[in-house]
């Protein structure tokens, strides 16, 4: 186990819930679009539909497909689902590139840049790089480096992506802490030697699905916020 009293030198975000907020966006803006369906019920179904996606491309059933793709078959099947007939192929792909606009937490902008400003600050994200570069653009979020599953050829939890992290900078794995509001990402993160800090996201699947985001004693950092990370780090 990593000595807690050394601080690392890379912090690797998860994105999608911990840094944004995917479940408000997509909501929000398929209301706004008058689609005669529930924007609360399309975001949680799309969302949904995200790992058995990706289960398919780790089970070799499809070739190695991007995020972007896969959000696109899924929603593919939701239009059918929900029996929204009416979207021409310009609307489909709008729709589709809402998880470049996607919102951050209030706290994500102002909480990377205190961070930055004594670690290096990247993203580890199953998003694909454009995706991830249109929504720092969007969102102002200030990364040192956009690392991507994409990077990688291996969504997380691979060990080929948390390794790969310590790679890219050519520092030891425990030096590379791994910050995410899912515990399954920082199980996975832990068991190939990184640091893991838990940053509660109580609303990421709205308020009518609160998570439990009480600490558990294998995360080494338990944070309310980024802000709140950034004091207990020292910045």
């Amino acid at each position: 186990m990593p000595d807690p009293l050394i601080q690392p030198k890379v912090l690797a975000f998860d994105v999608f819930g911990t840094v944004v907020d995917w479940y408000g966006s997509i909501a929000r803006e398929v209301d706004a679009m008058q689609l005669g369906v529930s924007g609360d019920e399309f975001a949680l179904a799309w969302r949904a539909g995200y790992q058995p996606a990706m289960r398919r491309v780790m089970a070799g059933e499809l070739g190695w497909t991007l995020i972007d793709d896969l959000h696109r078959m899924i929603l593919g099947e939701l239009l059918r689902r929900f029996g929204i007939a009416h979207l021409d192929e310009a609307g489909k792909k709008h729709l589709n590139k809402v998880w470049h606009r996607l919102a951050p937490w209030p706290d994500s902008a102002p909480g990377l840049a205190r961070l930055k400003t004594r670690f290096m600050i990247c993203t580890l994200s199953n998003g694909n790089i454009g995706l991830l570069a249109d929504m720092a653009k969007n969102a102002g979020l200030p990364w040192d480096c956009i690392l991507s599953a994409e990077v990688f050829r291996a969504y997380k939890p691979d060990p080929a992506t948390y390794l790969g992290v310590a790679r890219v900078f050519d520092v030891a794995p425990h030096e590379v802490m791994l910050v995410a509001a899912h515990h399954d990402d920082l199980a996975g993160a832990r068991a190939c030697g990184l640091r893991s800090a838990y940053i509660e996201r109580p609303l990421e699947f709205g308020a009518g699905q609160p998570k439990d985001v009480s600490p558990r004693p294998e995360n080494e950092l338990h944070a309310a916020s980024l802000l709140a990370l950034a004091a207990q780090l020292g910045c």
